[in-house]
């Protein structure tokens, strides 16, 4: 199982990669696994505002729909434009070319309270 070390996650899920005032955020290679092939995304909270954990989208698989959470608060500046067309490169992907929004920051210091890679592999047993 992939989880890359320079990252850090929350117990939803999530992964975050913060570069200055911006964060790319996705789902976990852990969690594309337990939900299976992904068919859709539902993601519309481009140029809002959001606290952590607010709900920023849901993810449809084959057996389920789950909702996806901001890790931390800021405004949803991007949504990746490949998974429109291309859902399934959350499961391929999920680090790379299946990351889901780009987010302004707006509390830096929340990112402190996220777990870290060894965190997460501890929250899934890894």
């Amino acid at each position: 199982m992939n989880i890359p070390q320079e990252l850090k996650y929350t117990k939803d899920h999530e992964w975050i990669k913060i570069e200055g005032k911006t964060a790319t955020v996705g789902i976990t290679d852990f969690a594309q696994g337990e939900l299976g092939d992904i068919v859709y995304l539902d993601i519309t909270t481009k140029g809002q505002d959001l606290a952590q954990h607010d709900v920023f989208g849901t993810v449809e698989a084959v057996k389920t729909v789950s909702d996806l959470f901001m890790p931390v608060s800021g405004k949803v500046i991007e949504i990746n434009p490949i998974l429109e067309g291309s859902p399934e490169k959350v499961n391929e992907d999920p680090y790379g070319e299946g990351w889901l929004i780009k987010v302004e920051i707006a509390n830096p210091a929340e990112a402190e309270g996220l777990l870290s890679a060894q965190a997460y592999k501890e929250l899934i047993g890894a």
